[in-house]
C-alpha cells in the first residue's frame, strides 16, 4: 500500500494498492501504452524476486489501508482524485468520513465546476439511515447540514470540506447497480 510517491504508508493511512510477485500478468494484451502506465518497475523486489523475474508491480487504482489486525480495508477507487485550489483530494476519503457520522448510511462526493467562473468545488450527497432518522425527531439530535459540516471539520482539513451538501432519499444507480454520478441532482449550497 503506497502513497503518490510510491512510498509505503503506515497502518491506517489510505494509499493505493500495488500487486507484485508470482502470478502477476505481463501486461495488457495489445495495449502497450496502458501496460507501461500500470505495470511499473518494482523497487521492493528482493534478490529472489529478481531471480524469478518478478521485477514489476501493478498499480490497481484501488484505495486501501492496513488495519491493525493485518487485513486490508478497501476504501474506493483513486479514479476519483481531483485537484481543487492546488490541493489533491481523494473523494473517497470525504465519503468515508461522511459515512462515519452516526445517522448517515451512504455518501457520495463529486467535484463540480461553477459556470460563472469555472472554479471547482466539492458537492456531497448523503442518505440518512431511516431508523436513526425516525428516532431523532428532537431538534437537538437532528442531523442538519451545519452539524454535518461541523463534524467533518473535526477530521478533515478546510480544503476538503464540501461547499454543498444535499440529502437524498437514495443514491441514483445505473442498471448494473453502480452509483450513477451523472444522475445526481444539481447541488444546493450551504450558508456559512
Amino acid at each position: 500500500v503506497l502513497d503518490a510517491s510510491q512510498t509505503p504508508v503506515p497502518e491506517g493511512v489510505i494509499g493505493e494498492l500495488y500487486i507484485a510477485g508470482a502470478g502477476l500478468a505481463r501486461g495488457y494484451l495489445n495495449n502497450p501504452e496502458l501496460t507501461a502506465e500500470k505495470f511499473i518497475a518494482n523497487p521492493f523486489a528482493t534478490e529472489s524476486d529478481i531471480a524469478n523475474g518478478y521485477v514489476r508491480m501493478y498499480k490497481t487504482g484501488d484505495l486501501v489501508r492496513w488495519l491493525p489486525d493485518g487485513n486490508i480495508e478497501y476504501i474506493g477507487r483513486n479514479d476519483f482524485q481531483v485537484k481543487i485550489r492546488g490541493f489533491r483530494i481523494e473523494l473517497g476519503e470525504i465519503e468515508e468520513q461522511l459515512t462515519r457520522i452516526s445517522g448517515i448510511k451512504q455518501a457520495c462526493v463529486i467535484a463540480k465546476t461553477k459556470n460563472d467562473n469555472n472554479q471547482q468545488y466539492l458537492a456531497a450527497y448523503y442518505v440518512l439511515d431511516k431508523d436513526i432518522k425516525q428516532e431523532s425527531n428532537n431538534d437537538n439530535n437532528r442531523l442538519t447540514k451545519e452539524r454535518i459540516l461541523d463534524k467533518l471539520s473535526l477530521v478533515l482539513p478546510d480544503y476538503m470540506l464540501p461547499s454543498s451538501l444535499m440529502e437524498l432519499e437514495t443514491l441514483p444507480l445505473t442498471i448494473n447497480g453502480k452509483l450513477d454520478r451523472r444522475a445526481l441532482p444539481e447541488p444546493e449550497f450551504v450558508d456559512s
